[in-house]
């Protein structure tokens, strides 16, 4: 029989026994607890073998390219963000058989090793040291166009079909009635105030057992009450798991509308997606005797079951999408897009229909997710290209041309709450890459919208609660989301020919908890912009009234004075690294560039040119534009 200080263990041959006795004896520093391994707490078990082909690195991805002094594979993400500072910069590497034939050696520009499929991030480097070379200033913004979609008349190509396989199918009518009661439900339920705290009596997942049937409770009582038939069938046998397929499709509708809407759900999509999560624990599903999660319904998906993905690269598809935009432009020129836009959406969903399973209203409706897609991108995406638009008009890259400086970009640490120092050239790079990574993010947001939901219901990535200083969150992992980031990250890099500041991205740690706040901080974006450029858009016709004309003219010298006022005061100080304690919650990494962005937004009230944007119709950055 074991003795008690073995704790039925045996132990280490040549030390003492771990007793009570032992421990507060003289020789208590030569204690080892027989549980522990040799090799140490944190290491593993053992080194698993790479499959052959893929990267040493992230495991995951093919291997384009070949260091010859490392004498490892890399994909080309890692390869970038492993070989960007230091001695590994004179690495020499080769590109593989089958990889991207224009690796042929390392980015030589960089500030900070970050891990594209890891969760810990290093801390950021001082701003001394935050670039070895600047974008050349001369490049056009053609060169910051990464992914551009096909123009109207040319020949699409596979653009539409990989875009189409994150692009969610627009909700029908019928499918509205439901979103509506899922919505309701989802309001009147307090499922992250019972689960994300600390219970006592039951089980945290029979908690979380009582609270989904709870809520799936409450969508059958709706559902009666709107639609006495088919509530009727939810009720024949009072069985959740035999009508399992009812709430799966439910709760995809209200993922579905959010990816599409991201203003819309802005309260429940959080306790929605926190229920599908805890809904994937293997306990929790025994319990529950179904799963929760079905598969988001994509474009793609749809056309690929019925055969008709040559929709997708047929040349008429531009026109059948296209964004129709009213500016500056007359009604007859609208009308005559409009036109051409209905005809092409007839043309092709007559041609490409498979009665009866896909009549031309499913065809329709794909092509209206498609142009939903456009419309997102124009709200989104496109007002970081307006305000690159300003800065390449307003701003020269190297150069201060104004002799009293009102054109210059120039920050210095503790004035005017920066904390960062940069002159005017590396501060117009400095906000000429944000905008452009900003604007890489949003145009890929659907796919990392999909890739967010996928780590966020894995079933095998578990969370912690964690008090991360702003109230209790789900700490959790995001290996695919992170790196797709690291590889518009690498792309924007690689386009803009070097880096300014840090390259760390922020994910599954106290900064961005879990892939959800991530898609939630991003989609954000736009709130920032578009207020800022619709105001801009707005100064010429407030500058044709006489008397706000003499006002500016008094004020400010002039029109372009205001502009410049304007927008200087926002390249400065909307990335000065502000809005933070420290320079790893904000400072110039990827996240801190949008936090600082925030930080400005929450000062405009104190500008001097704050009631220039009243005038011009601003309410607030979270109003309707």
């Amino acid at each position: 029989m074991a003795s008690p200080g073995q704790s039925g263990s045996e132990s280490h041959s040549n030390g003492p026994t771990f007793s009570l006795e032992n421990i507060l004896g003289n020789d208590h520093d030569k204690l080892e607890h027989p549980d522990i391994r040799p090799e140490g707490w944190d290491e593993e078990d053992a080194e698993r073998e790479v499959a052959h082909g893929y990267c040493i690195e992230c495991e995951d991805q093919p291997a384009q390219v070949r260091c010859e002094t490392c004498s490892d594979d890399y994909c080309e993400v890692c390869f970038s963000a492993q070989h960007r500072k230091g001695s590994r910069k004179k690495h020499t590497s080769t590109a593989l058989t089958g990889g991207d034939k224009s690796i042929s050696k390392p980015i030589p520009n960089g500030v900070a090793h970050a891990k594209p499929n890891g969760n810990d991030v290093d801390m950021e480097d001082d701003e001394s040291e935050d670039v070895a070379e600047a974008v050349p200033p001369s490049a056009p913004i053609s060169d910051l166009v990464l992914s551009s979609q096909p123009t109207l008349g040319s020949d699409p190509g596979e653009w539409f079909v990989e875009r189409a396989k994150y692009i969610p199918l627009r909700l029908t009518l019928g499918e509205r009635k439901y979103l509506r009661l899922l919505d309701a439900a989802l309001q009147v339920s307090e499922y992250t105030d019972k689960i994300d705290t600390l219970g006592f009596g039951l089980s945290k997942a029979k908690r979380i057992v009582h609270q989904i049937r709870e809520l799936c409770a409450i969508l059958s009582g709706l559902v009666l009450a709107a639609d006495y038939k088919q509530g009727q069938e939810l009720f024949t046998d009072r069985d959740f798991a035999s009508n399992s397929d009812f709430y799966q499709k439910v709760f995809e509708l209200g993922r579905r509308h959010k990816i599409m809407n991201p203003d819309k759900m802005r309260t429940t999509y959080g306790k929605l997606v926190y229920l599908l999560q805890d809904s994937q624990a293997p306990e929790v599903r025994e319990m529950l005797g179904f799963t929760c999660v079905a598969p988001i319904r994509t474009v793609h998906e749809m056309l690929d079951v019925h055969g008709v993905l040559d929709l997708l690269r047929d040349p008429l598809i531009t026109t059948a999408t296209q964004e129709i935009n009213a500016e500056k432009r007359s009604r007859r020129e609208i009308q005559r897009d409009i036109r051409a836009k209905e005809r092409a959406i007839e043309t092709l969903s007559a041609r490409y229909r498979r009665e009866p399973r896909l009549p031309q209203e499913m065809v329709r409706q794909a092509l209206y997710s498609i142009g939903d897609n456009h419309a997102f991108l124009r709200t989104n995406r496109d007002p970081c290209d307006r305000m690159i638009g300003y800065l390449q008009q307003y701003f020269h890259p190297t150069q201060v041309r104004d002799k009293k400086g009102a054109d210059s970009l120039a920050i210095r640490s503790g004035r005017g709450g920066a904390r960062l120092s940069h002159d005017h050239a590396r501060q117009y790079v400095y906000v000429m890459q944000s905008l452009a990574l900003w604007r890489e993010i949003l145009h890929d947001m659907f796919h990392l919208w999909s890739l967010a939901e996928q780590d966020l219901l894995s079933e095998t990535i578990s969370y912690r609660l964690r008090d991360t200083g702003q109230g209790l969150n789900r700490v959790q992992g995001a290996p695919k989301t992170s790196h797709m980031m690291h590889a518009i990250l690498n792309r924007a890099q690689k386009s803009l020919g070097g880096w300014v500041g840090s390259s760390v991205i922020h994910m599954g740690d106290h900064n961005v908890p879990n892939a959800l706040m991530f898609i939630d901080k991003y989609s954000q974006i736009y709130r920032i912009l578009l207020p800022i450029c619709n105001t801009l858009s707005e100064l010429p016709m407030l500058y044709k009234s006489p008397a706000l004309r003499a006002y500016i003219d008094a004020e400010y010298g002039s029109l372009d004075a205001l502009y410049l006022d304007i927008l200087g005061d926002f390249f400065r100080h909307a990335f000065d690294g502000s809005g933070a304690d420290n320079f790893y919650d904000a400072g110039s990494c990827i996240d801190g560039r949008l936090t600082s962005a925030w930080n400005w937004c929450s000062s405009l009230e104190k500008k001097h040119y704050f009631h220039v944007f009243l005038l011009a119709g601003f309410n607030g950055f979270d109003g309707e534009w």
